[in-house]
């Protein structure tokens, strides 16, 4: 009997890496979004409203700070996606938001963890009045970049003629063979009322129809902190965003985040209920298959869950571990948590 239960136990353990193995005989590409929160170095950037992070200012933002600031970052960064690819390759694109300029992507990729992947950056500096903008975080060797653009947000009503804000990264380029896009955004905040993100949703799907008349094949990602949920005017009307793949027709973007959210997932927690603002959507032609040919295609997604990126004792268990909280620094990561889609 004995024997057989350690014959039993070795076949198990061979089937479970036989199955590892064939999980990973296909290659298999993880693209990821994460808002960093307030990624600033300690240097007043001329016309920017950086003032609180600066060393004299409110949170008295240290070169210890932000040395620890970049570590924590670059640990979630480099661990996103290997819960579904190999441990030493991770996401082979990551959109970022809330990032002050190129001098912190310049301190941030040569942390131990993403140097050692050689992970590069694309940015282009912005309007924002705080100062942050979107990039793409690369590996070169997954991803080629051959283009890369800046789209302006448009504020159309005349008392928004003095505003600025984020606008629409566009990144264009090669993986695993097909063109690939990826629009990277994070629009107005809920201190702004709905018009402002469906007017961005509004100006994605213009700017969604642009590139896709440019180039019909394209597979295209939009990626982002849309600062709204799922269901929400900006995503599921403005931007067409289907809930199902079954119903995504050529207009229409795929968001896999609403039954995400309907099953009490999310990205950040306000008032001890989640929300899922940080999105990443998907055209139709990273769902369909072509005849007798190799592509790229969705197979799975996923909000992106380690223990210490959430607080673990206190009042606030279970929700996310920002750097700052009620004036206090926790040295944490953020306030919301990473999201990944998985293409084969």
């Amino acid at each position: 009997m004995k024997r057989l239960l350690i014959l039993i136990t070795l076949l198990l353990a061979l089937t479970a890496a036989h199955a590892r193995k064939r999980s990973f005989a296909k290659p298999t590409y993880a693209v990821g979004f994460y808002n960093l929160e307030n990624l600033f170095d300690t240097i007043h950037d001329e016309g920017k409203n950086d003032y609180q992070h600066l060393p004299d200012g409110t949170y008295q933002w240290t070169t210890e700070k932000y040395s620890n600031k970049l570590r924590n970052m670059s640990r979630a960064l480099a661990d996103m996606g290997t819960d579904s690819v190999a441990s030493t390759v991770g996401c082979a694109v990551i959109g970022v938001a809330e990032v002050e300029n190129a001098r912190c992507l310049d301190d941030l990729v040569a942390q131990k963890p993403l140097a050692a992947r050689g992970y590069r950056y694309v940015h282009v500096e912005g309007p924002d009045q705080r100062g942050i903008d979107c990039a793409l975080l690369y590996q070169p060797k997954l991803f080629t970049v051959t283009e890369v653009k800046l789209v302006p947000y448009r504020y159309l009503l005349p008392e928004d003629s003095l505003k600025a804000t984020r606008g629409f990264l566009v990144v264009s380029g090669k993986m695993a063979g097909d063109d690939l896009t990826v629009v990277v955004c994070h629009l107005p905040s809920r201190g702004a009322v709905s018009y402002y993100r469906e007017e961005g949703g509004r100006q994605l799907r213009e700017l969604r129809d642009m590139l896709i008349e440019k180039n019909p094949d394209v597979k295209l990602i939009i990626m982002g902190d849309m600062n709204d949920d799922p269901q929400d005017l900006s995503m599921a009307v403005e931007l067409r965003g289907q809930r199902c793949c079954c119903k995504v027709g050529p207009g229409d973007m795929f968001n896999p985040w609403w039954n995400e959210l309907a099953e009490g997932n999310g990205t950040l927690m306000y008032q001890g209920a989640w929300n899922l603002f940080d999105q990443i959507l998907l055209s139709p032609s990273l769902l369909r298959k072509a005849e007798g040919k190799q592509q790229l295609r969705y197979y799975g997604h996923q909000v992106f869950r380690r223990d210490y990126l959430l607080q673990q004792d206190g009042a606030y268990k279970g929700n996310t571990l920002r750097t700052f909280a009620g004036g206090q620094w926790l040295n944490g990561y953020s306030d919301h948590l990473p999201t990944i889609v998985y293409l084969r």
